[in-house]
């Protein structure tokens, strides 16, 4: 089991670069073809023009600033496969970001997205990841904006609540989770029931993926007064994590997200990166 075709977001961002080398590394590790989006965001004509500005001048900019963004794209992606030997492919769109992804995810196994920085300069909708998670039915991986240290795969905290979105999340990361060293199974205030954890919290989510050849521990995990994404966060550290996987619930109503709390911490604060699966 392997993840045979790859999708990475490409824009204009100084970040682009982090998500690309993650991108490109586990194309090479899971033997997959790459494909790199760039998305021409439409011409949207303000509704006033100060100052009297033709629309002609204003399409200029538009024009000369799209053309600008996808040739830094295109260099950031041929910078990042320089060297490499891998199956790749450079696909540029007309349309928003979010819409696009949602498509052409449709013929990919995973997509590779950069968690929102609030200080870059290029213009990006503030949930795109969450977004793409949700719309697409595929496997999300949202690289964060402060970079990442080491590969991403030796050690992998699966976030485990008995749903069907946790149970959708560990099967997407599959290929990932049986290449791993370390799973550490978190359930975090599980309670026993028929219908959902069972006798024995985590011990069918592993019994499960050790079948898959998944080395993997349980560890049960109270809350309390905290915020569940923190524990989540703070067990990823004590364990050394270099990735997070975890199911992802909400709804998406006219562009404004609704997340569950859990997901909305980790979308905010990652210090990893996150795999997500709705």
């Amino acid at each position: 089991m392997a993840y045979k075709t790859i999708l990475v977001h490409c824009d204009a961002s100084p970040k682009v670069s982090q998500r690309l080398a993650v991108a490109a590394d586990l194309a090479e590790r899971q033997g997959a073809h790459l494909v790199g989006l760039h998305c021409r965001p439409p011409f949207q004509s303000p509704a006033f023009l100060e100052g009297g500005m033709p629309t002609t001048t204003l399409l200029e900019a538009y024009e000369a600033g799209v053309k600008a963004d996808e040739t830094a794209a295109n260099a950031a992606f041929e910078k990042a496969m320089k060297g490499r030997h891998l199956s790749q492919a450079w696909r540029v769109v007309e349309g928003f970001d979010d819409d696009e992804l949602a498509v052409h995810a449709r013929y990919a196994d995973l997509i590779v997205v950069g968690q929102f920085d609030p200080e870059q300069s290029t213009p990006a909708s503030s949930d795109l990841a969450e977004t793409v998670a949700l719309a697409t039915g595929r496997p999300t991986l949202v690289v964060p904006h402060i970079g990442v240290q080491k590969p991403l795969g030796k050690t992998i905290l699966l976030c485990w609540n008995a749903s069907r979105e946790s149970a959708r999340a560990a099967s997407d990361a599959l290929p990932l989770l049986t290449a791993a060293e370390k799973v550490v199974i978190l359930a975090i205030d599980p309670k026993s029931s028929a219908t959902g954890h069972g006798a024995e919290p985590g011990a069918d989510a592993a019994g499960w993926l050790a079948r898959h050849g998944v080395k993997v521990t349980v560890q049960r995990d109270v809350a309390a007064d905290t915020d569940v994404g923190s524990v989540i966060l703070s067990r990823a550290a004590d364990h050394d994590a270099d990735l997070i996987v975890m199911g992802i619930y909400g709804h998406s109503r006219m562009r404004e997200m609704v997340l569950g709390g859990a997901s909305r911490t980790l979308m905010a604060s990652m210090t990893v990166p996150v795999l997500m699966a709705h």
